[in-house]
């Protein structure tokens, strides 16, 4: 590394407008380094990276990019000064292709035509760099998550960037496709790139940076080498508080609980197939399984979110038909939905017209009680301790754990019985992690029945009490408690464990 900094903030403040929301944040990234930036979901991180991309301009304060100050009027300005940004949310235009998406704005060019195939080819070779085989030519709109992530990477790496900072840039990547990431971060460092990433996942704060920085309302509480701290010391200085009680308490083991959901036979076409599943009053089922397994789809299915043929189905003993999601809610069986931002909220709309949006039958009949919506949500924001500058503000001006903790208030207001949450934390800090698993084993202690959809193979084993494996769209086991282990679930999940399945 050397001494001289590519990029640096100098008491960097940023209002919106008579809230502050960084005070005074002071940064350096250098050449051949990789600099974590770590944090609770509403700590700054990402406003302090917006400023440094141009996405946004700071209050006050200095940007200098190799030591003379400048300023950027656009992500523009930042993109020719060789600043480059991948977005947590995608920045992807849905309908246009892989290839037109990595060169949109720099088009390769044959006389006053775009030059597709020169566009297409060279998409190709940053896909292969990335071990990824998706075809240039398929709209953005057919492609799943994970490579959605692919292709802003890729268009990353179209950029030839001096500077490259990436907003939590595995959160919907495998294990496996989040390690052909960190080889190409290992390659970029070694060519002299400076790269700011910021990752709720401190195993990979620890594997990948060489400097942690660490914000707390939108403040800088420490920077230091990254060898010089520990997980359990990021997190105690992110939150401010002891977060090694990270899982509550599981209840001490006990007799089977009353059944509340049977089901037998589920088959969403090209998903799954056959799937039996029992879920007991005041448990929390989990369901693992790698990447496509099928957990998501038999979730939707289950709740009438996708078309599926199942044998039979019974909710609190009664035979049951859910076509539709609305078949689910007069059931009790509420889905809380893995992508928050293009499902579950609208973000474009106030906090309370989306916590009361599901359950708007609750404030009148013909009008709706705007009063009654204003005290519900003074209920959520207490209740879930939702972290909002200005109660009339945009969803989508919330960080993303907040908006978590909304989706999850919203969803609560339709008084389910049976709640499946798809990864209730992906993207939000432990902080936040650690209420949301207190309020699902409290809400398993007070009587309801909760499913966790989870990639994150801590979160199954800290939080369930039993755990079904899916692959390939299939039951492979049930992990019963003393069961639940990470090497059971991999072995199940791979092919190669055995494991009891649901009895008929």
């Amino acid at each position: 590394m050397t001494h001289a900094p590519i990029l640096s903030l100098r008491e960097i403040r940023r209002r919106f407008g008579p809230v502050e929301v960084l005070h005074g944040v002071d940064l350096d990234l250098y050449p051949g380094e990789v600099h974590a930036l770590i944090g609770e979901n509403g700590a700054g991180k990402s406003t302090t990276m917006k400023i440094m991309a141009g996405y946004q301009p700071p209050s006050s304060g200095q940007i200098r990019l190799d030591g003379q100050e400048t300023r950027f009027s656009g992500l523009h300005e930042g993109e020719e000064a060789g600043i480059v940004m991948i977005h947590q949310e995608f920045n992807l235009a849905e309908q246009l292709t892989v290839e037109q998406n990595v060169f949109l704005g720099r088009e390769i060019r044959r006389g006053p035509l775009a030059d597709r195939t020169a566009m297409r080819r060279e998409t190709r070779a940053l896909l292969d760099r990335l071990n990824c085989d998706v075809d240039p030519s398929t709209p953005v709109s057919r492609l799943s998550n994970s490579d959605k992530q692919m292709v802003e990477i890729a268009k990353a790496l179209s950029r030839r960037a001096r500077v490259l900072v990436m907003d939590e840039p595995t959160a919907v990547l495998t294990n496996a496709e989040a390690e052909i990431l960190f080889e190409q971060v290992r390659a970029l460092r070694a060519a002299g790139t400076a790269i700011l990433f910021t990752s709720h996942k401190l195993d990979e704060v620890r594997l990948m940076a060489d400097r942690v920085t660490v914000m707390r309302d939108g403040a800088v509480v420490h920077t230091g080498p990254a060898a010089a701290i520990t997980e359990d010391e990021m997190a105690a200085r992110m939150v401010g508080r002891d977060v090694s009680g990270l899982y509550p308490p599981k209840p001490a083991a006990r007799t089977r609980a009353e059944r509340v959901l049977r089901l037998r036979g589920l088959t969403v076409p090209g998903h799954v197939d056959g799937l039996d599943m029992d879920l007991g009053r005041g448990e929390i089922l989990g369901i693992a399984g790698l990447i496509g397994a099928g957990r998501t789809e038999a979730m939707e299915g289950l709740c009438g979110l996708r078309p599926a043929r199942l044998d039979a189905l019974e909710i609190e003993g009664a035979p049951a038909t859910i076509r539709r999601p609305s078949d689910a809610l007069a059931r009790g069986l509420c889905y809380l939905t893995e992508d928050r931002k293009l499902r579950g909220l609208l973000l474009d709309k106030g906090l309370r017209e989306n916590l009361t949006l599901q359950a708007l039958w609750r404030f009148g009949r013909h009008f709706v009680d705007t009063a009654a919506e204003e005290r519900a949500l003074d209920h959520a924001i207490e209740t879930f301790d939702i972290r909002a500058g200005d109660r009339r503000m945009r969803a989508g001006n919330l960080s993303g754990g907040n908006q978590q903790k909304l989706l999850l208030a919203k969803t609560m207001l339709s008084e389910p019985r049976i709640l499946v949450v798809d990864e209730p934390t992906r993207g939000i800090d432990i902080g936040t992690k650690q209420q949301i698993y207190a309020f699902l084993r409290d809400l398993a202690a007070r009587g309801h029945s909760v499913v966790v959809v989870s990639s994150e193979m801590q979160e199954v084993i800290g939080l369930c009490d039993r755990v079904m494996v899916l692959r390939r769209g299939r039951l492979a086991g049930v992990l019963e408690v003393g069961e639940i282990g990470e090497d059971a679930i991999v072995r199940l999940a791979m092919g190669v464990g055995a494991a009891r399945r649901e009895e008929a």
